[in-house]
């Protein structure tokens, strides 16, 4: 746990945040032992920008392919006075993240300050399901 941090805690120092001066790193270890993190990436057309959460992801499944299979997932996020500020995984990243696992424990400071760890079921317990899915 504390190797992610410190990898997430990194990777947000290469954040790309101009408008929202809101930095944020994310680190992930697959089921294969590996480690992968990502950073944020902010466009001056909003909608463009993307999380730290599907940087690291994606690096992981450049890495393993898509057989990918994640264990865990650290957040960290820091504001541009150096403060760190609590960052759980956004809708679109859960969905992502339980793609990859559903078991998946997912680390990140909490509105209270507090360090929270959370079940990817636990932060998205009505997930959207393909095959569930009437046509």
């Amino acid at each position: 746990m504390t190797e992610l941090i410190e990898l997430a805690e990194a990777a947000l120092r290469n954040s790309h945040a101009p408008y929202s001066r809101f930095r944020v790193g994310a680190a992930l270890r697959s089921q294969a032992g590996h480690v992968y993190s990502g950073c944020n990436v902010e466009c001056a057309s909003y909608p463009l920008g993307g999380c730290a959460e599907r940087a690291a992801i994606a690096a992981a499944v450049l890495a393993e392919g898509p057989s990918l299979r994640i264990t865990e997932l650290h957040v960290v996020a820091r504001d541009d006075s150096g403060t760190l500020r609590s960052a759980a995984p956004c809708g679109a990243c859960r969905q992502l993240i339980l793609e990859f696992s559903s078991d998946a424990v997912i680390g990140f400071l909490g509105h209270d300050g507090k360090a929270q760890r959370w079940s990817i079921r636990d932060l998205l317990p009505a997930a959207f399901n393909l095959e569930s899915q009437s046509a």
